[in-house]
């Protein structure tokens, strides 16, 4: 095909507008009487064009089973699904094709485009935001481990916040949430996500979702509106699908080494998403921290009353004063055995209540199979039991001052038994008492040469004791009218006189 652009405008211009003769131009230049017409009928080279689809006999009667193959892949999961050289293997093997992989290749690609979906740019307004969770690999204290991306943005301005879990759970979403709407200095008027298990408890319709009894008082106390993409169409919320991928290439690589919990990765991330707020994306007006400020009378205003991100849960207290809790165990005073209790579980700690009462606190898990003991909790009953005082599990480990065992050998060596029951009864003092508060009186009764449950008693209880202060009226306008005459004591002196004479 000719396609010499500098001879095709001078073919035209010669015999278009010089006269040439069509023959003596195709004798001059050596182009064909049908070239020559093509010249005269374009302005430019029109390209190669062919009336009809070359044939493929080899591949094109194995069209249709390809297009099933791929059209059954749509069911099967995505890392499940054909490639084109799965493709050409079950041709062979199974339909006895006979030609090769770079056909099969090229209508397996025409059929994917052919199929491939297509989307409608969304609409952003101010105040509306998006939630995902992604998973990144960090190294937390010298091991490898895969943490969960808590992930907010909000679409208008670009803005983002990240931070990371231990674990995808109720209480890590609970708290990104949170600590997302201080970063941001308000809550987003409506929020997508999709049909996680934390926020939805059952899919009822299209768009009908009924939610966690957790999302509901997320909602609640903030107020806001929740909007769930339909199911597996993630592109509804395709704006935080990309930023968690951002988030991974940019605020964790290379991989951060952290010690000590994820507390200074968390830090760190935030310090990221600040710094971020500088960038201006291509085709915003202005930089992603000037949009936030506007976009921020949009935002609802953060409540007044702190939110509890924490799951809760009821459980029953087993015979070991134990709780059962997300595959741990922790323990309980012995009071409580057998009792129904509320398990509330943050990130950061689990508290154990029996009605409106905390009567456990224990720092928060996130292993698999621990057994979490506070030793005080079993001090009442090893007070009744006091020959399990060496073998109890719970005092295994229990490091106590020196000044302990000096109170344990002198009670024993002066009372015998009774005196295990003595020491116990001076160590059950921790259980409104602090172990400071507990070391140094036990050390005061040995200098004293007291050993017994009641003078370390009274010891701590007299080192509690606050002096009473001078009363002060400031603060209190309403009593400064009132008199209080001065006391008659005459009759006390009279009495007193009698007495002495």
């Amino acid at each position: 095909m000719y396609t010499d652009m500098e001879n095709w405008a001078e073919i035209r211009r010669r015999v278009l507008v010089d006269g040439l003769s069509k023959r003596a131009a195709c004798r001059q230049y050596g182009i064909h009487w049908d070239t020559l017409k093509k010249i005269l009928d374009h302005p430019e080279p029109p390209g190669y064009r062919r009336s009809a689809p070359r044939p493929r006999p080899k591949i094109d009667p194995f069209l249709p089973v390809i297009h099933q193959i791929l059209e059954g892949d749509r069911k099967a999961p995505r890392e499940q699904r054909h490639t084109a050289r799965r493709v050409f293997e079950r041709l062979r093997d199974e339909h006895g094709y006979t030609g090769g992989l770079t056909a099969v290749k090229e209508a397996v690609a025409a059929r994917k485009r052919r199929s491939a979906e297509v989307f409608v740019p969304l609409a952003h307004p101010p105040g509306e935001a998006q939630v995902d969770f992604g998973q990144a690999e960090v190294v937390l204290d010298g091991q490898t481990t895969t943490v969960a991306l808590f992930v907010m943005t909000l679409p208008y301005s670009d803005a983002v916040f990240v931070c990371a879990f231990p674990r995808e759970c109720t209480e890590a979403f609970l708290e990104g949430h949170v600590r997302a709407f201080a970063f941001f200095g308000g809550v987003p008027r409506r929020i997508s996500y999709d049909n996680s298990k934390i926020a939805v408890a059952r899919i009822t319709g299209g768009r009908e979702r009924k939610v966690t009894d957790a999302f509901l008082r997320l909602k609640s106390h903030h107020l806001f509106e929740d909007h769930f993409c339909l199911v597996r169409r993630p592109n509804e919320k395709g704006h935080v699908e990309t930023l968690v991928g951002y988030a991974r290439r940019n605020f964790l690589v290379p991989v951060p080494e952290v010690s000590g919990g994820l507390a200074p990765l968390n830090a760190d991330l935030e310090r990221r998403c600040r710094e971020d707020m500088t960038r201006r994306l291509w085709g915003k007006p202005a930089p992603k921290a000037e949009l936030l400020a506007g976009e921020r009378s949009s935002l609802l205003p953060l409540p007044s009353e702190a939110f509890v991100a924490a799951r809760v849960e009821p459980r029953c207290v087993d015979s070991l004063s134990l709780v059962s809790f997300d595959s741990n165990q922790y323990s309980v005073p012995t009071e409580f055995a057998h009792h129904p209790v509320t398990v509330v579980a943050s990130v950061d700690d689990v508290r154990i209540a029996v009605g409106d009462r905390v009567a456990a606190v224990h720092r928060r898990c996130w292993g698999r199979e621990g057994v979490f003991y506070d030793p005080v909790h079993y001090l009442a009953v090893l007070e009744r039991k006091p020959g399990a005082l060496d073998f109890a599990a719970p005092l295994q480990g229990w490091d106590l001052p020196v000044c302990f065992g000096a109170l344990r050998r002198r009670l024993e060596a002066e009372l015998g038994g009774p005196g295990t029951r003595q020491f116990i009864k001076v160590l059950r003092l921790l259980e409104w008492a602090s172990l400071r508060e507990l070391t140094r009186a036990v050390e005061r009764a040995l200098e004293l040469g007291v050993a017994d449950a009641d003078a370390v008693r009274l010891i701590l209880e007299h080192r509690r004791e606050q002096p009473v202060g001078l009363f002060c009226l400031d603060g209190r306008p309403h009593l400064k009218a009132v008199a209080v005459p001065a006391p008659d004591l005459s009759a006390y002196a009279s009495l007193a006189a009698g007495v002495a004479s």
